[in-house]
């Protein structure tokens, strides 16, 4: 959390998260990310937490906040497994692009930059599945879910925390007239 405070990552006010729900916490991992030397560090530490286990085929990360961190984690695996990421398609769905392909009995690890209701990374798992591809692991820099989400496949973080959230018709600050920023990836906008 040093790091994110320190390079201006970690903001509070009122915002609206790429889950739907608002917080008055915000993690913006591309500010950490866009440092190599630190970009580096956290993907060997989570590249850590998978030499355990067979070492995986390919990682995979769902575009836009899991390219550099998951690229990182590739590249500190020993055995050199290929990167690759997914895209949504016009309809919002999670797809391999760009030609991007996996193989029936490869294995491979889903790495996120932050995973707070787990959709997307849930989406990345269930599209490898669906192409007959294992998935033992997935892993994220930060869980601010407080370490409840259930991806259906083990997962570690680097940091677990335990973030306020509120659904936007039940927020607090909404309520007191408040205005919700979505300052990450998705929706460069204001909402309410």
């Amino acid at each position: 959390m040093q790091v994110f405070r320190e390079t201006g990552a970690y903001l509070t006010g009122h915002f609206r998260l790429t889950s739907g729900l608002h917080s008055n916490q915000y993690l913006q991992c591309a500010l950490v990310l866009a440092r190599p030397a630190i970009a580096e560090r956290l993907g060997r530490e989570l590249a850590g937490s998978f030499k355990g286990e067979p070492l995986p085929d390919l990682v995979v990360s769902p575009a836009i906040g899991g390219l550099i961190i998951g690229h990182e984690v590739a590249r500190a695996l020993e055995n050199g497994p290929r990167f690759i990421f997914t895209e949504r398609d016009s309809a919002g769905k999670m797809t391999l692009r760009r030609g991007f392909s996996v193989s029936a009995g490869e294995t491979a690890i889903v790495i996120e930059d932050v995973v707070t209701t787990g959709g997307s990374t849930r989406e990345v798992i269930e599209l490898l599945q669906s192409a007959g591809v294992r998935v033992p692991g997935a892993g994220s820099i930060i869980d601010r879910s407080g370490g409840t989400v259930d991806l259906g496949t083990p997962r570690v973080a680097l940091k677990t925390l335990q973030v306020t959230t509120y659904w936007p018709e039940s927020c607090p600050l909404c309520a007191e007239g408040g205005v919700a920023v979505k300052p990450g990836s998705r929706q460069l906008q204001r909402v309410k």
